[in-house]
Parts: C-alpha cells; sequence; structure tokens
C-alpha cells in the first residue's frame, strides 16, 4: 500500500524544500554572450530565437581602427564587407569569427596563416587583430545577405544612356509622358522602382499584385477559349492545366472548362510576357543606366 494522505504531504514538502535548497546552492547560469545560439524564446524581444550568435556594440574607436587595418590588410581577399572577394572565403558566417570575442581566436589565423589555403601570415599585434575583430563583428550574422555592406544607393547608372535605352526597347510600349509619367515620385525607393521595371506585378499571382507598391498598374492575365462550336469564352485567367481553365468573364461568374489535349483552343495574352522575354537581355550597364533615367521621371 502506498502512503497515506496524512505521511504523502510532508514528503512533498520535504522535497520541494531540498529542491530550493539544490537551486539555491547550483544557480544557473546564463551562457556566455557569443558563446553559442539563443535558445527558443531567447532571440530579440523573447521570440523567434536568433539563428546565430551575434556580438555586442563594440568601442567606436576599436571599430574605426579595425575597419582602416581591415582595408589595407584584408579586403582585397576578403572583401570590403568580409563577406569574400578574391579567394578568400566570408568570414561572417566563419565558426572562428563567430566564437571570438575580442581577436582571441582570429589571431592565431592571421599571425600564423594558412598557407596550405593561400593565406599568408600577417605581421600584426594582438592589439590590431582585436581592433579587426571589432570591425567585424560590427556585421550583423544572417542567412540571407543582410551583413552585406550596400552601396549608399543604386543610381550609379547614365541617364542619357538610360533614356536612348528606353526609346529604343521600351518606348513600343511605354512613354515617359504617358503611362510611366511621374513613376520617380511614386517610387521614390530606387530600389523598388528598379524591381518594378525589371518584373512589375511581381507581387501577386497572374499578374496582379501591381509591382512597387501598387504605383505600377499591371493588367491580368487573361484567356480566350475557343469552343469546337467557334463560341469564344474570355475572361480573367485564374487557373490553367492540362484537363481545366478556368476563368472570370465580365459579369464576375467563375467558369471551369475541361480541355482533352488541344480541345478547346485556349490562347493566353500575358501583358508582362515581353518583360519576362526582355530579363535574359539585360546586361548590368542596361539596368543601371535605365534605372538613372527612370529617377528622373517626376
Amino acid at each position: 500500500m502506498g502512503p497515506s494522505k496524512k505521511t504523502a504531504a510532508p514528503v512533498i514538502a520535504a522535497v520541494a524544500m531540498a529542491a530550493v535548497a539544490l537551486a539555491q546552492q547550483q544557480p544557473i547560469q546564463a551562457p556566455p554572450a557569443g558563446a553559442g545560439a539563443p535558445q527558443a524564446g531567447r532571440g530579440r524581444g523573447g521570440g523567434r530565437p536568433e539563428a546565430y550568435p551575434q556580438h555586442p556594440p563594440g568601442d567606436p574607436a576599436a571599430i574605426d581602427r579595425g575597419k582602416a587595418t581591415f582595408g589595407v590588410q584584408c579586403s582585397f581577399c576578403h572583401g570590403s564587407d568580409a563577406r569574400g572577394g578574391e579567394g578568400g572565403p566570408n568570414l561572417i558566417r566563419a565558426e572562428i569569427v563567430m566564437r571570438d570575442q575580442n581577436g582571441e581566436t582570429i589571431a592565431p589565423v592571421v599571425q600564423n596563416g594558412r598557407v596550405d589555403r593561400g593565406m599568408p601570415k600577417f605581421d600584426l599585434s594582438a592589439a590590431q587583430i582585436s581592433d579587426i575583430a571589432a570591425f567585424i563583428h560590427t556585421f550583423r550574422v544572417g542567412g540571407y545577405d543582410i551583413s552585406r555592406d550596400r552601396p549608399p544607393t543604386i543610381v550609379v547608372g547614365n541617364a542619357t544612356a538610360g533614356e536612348a535605352y528606353f526609346k529604343t526597347t521600351c518606348s513600343r510600349c511605354h512613354s515617359a509622358t504617358g503611362d510611366l509619367k511621374g513613376l520617380a515620385t511614386k517610387i521614390e525607393d530606387p530600389r523598388s522602382l528598379q524591381q518594378a521595371w525589371l518584373m512589375p506585378g511581381g507581387g501577386g499571382r497572374g499578374g496582379r499584385g501591381g509591382g512597387g507598391g501598387g504605383a505600377l498598374t499591371v493588367p491580368p492575365v487573361t484567356v480566350t477559349v475557343t469552343m469546337a462550336s467557334g463560341q469564344k469564352i474570355e475572361g480573367r485567367l485564374e487557373r490553367i492545366d492540362d484537363f481545366l481553365v478556368t476563368l472570370v468573364d465580365s459579369d464576375g461568374l467563375s467558369r471551369s472548362i475541361r480541355r482533352d489535349g488541344d480541345t478547346p483552343k485556349v490562347e493566353i495574352h500575358d501583358p508582362l510576357e515581353p518583360h519576362k522575354k526582355l530579363l535574359g537581355t539585360y546586361t548590368d550597364k542596361d539596368i543601371h543606366n535605365l534605372t538613372a533615367y527612370l529617377v528622373t521621371l517626376k
């Protein structure tokens, strides 16, 4: 038989008191900053955990010194933003760098080199390496390019050359004084503007997204279905596969029509098709020049 209710209560109380006493004698220690990825609920704001350990803000003077030294000694191979350059690896998510606090794990690599991997040794003091570490640690570690040292502006092209490109390539469908008049006022951020003309409507299905935060109005994808009888059914395309085509007609009614091979005849009209075809033809210079021109349309 188990203990009676009278004896169970004191036993439970004794166990609870022992647990409290043990906790007081051996308090749980939090892991040091940067020692590893935080556990669930310990991310920024107590919500989703950080995927990578982050470093606390460093001394601004040390960061400035480290940036200068890094620029002279390290940037050629590792890039100005430490994400890799001429043969040097990305340092941002390197395990040695993430475990480092003040240059203690980086110093042996820098001072001894890794000749087998093409890295020479550098005659830098521990203080200089600590400064370099302070600079590298200013880049937030992330999974998708959030650490990159982005340029101040993407408007680096030639607007005159961009206007010439616009006249020969884009003016077949667009006009700087017509549908694109005031474009740069509607989309003030050059990055958003560039994305809007590269692939307008990218924010929604079937070209209805109206890329650029709604500043560009993109007509929907439509479809014409010609039945065996010759009857034509037209409307906004909702869905199409090998067996079915679904559209919304001018009365707002959704209609689904079965397909059997090429019967009935289906013709899709995508207003973004010219943009899609052009995507593979642009050079970097074309993109920069055309963006530089489009930001002048105010």
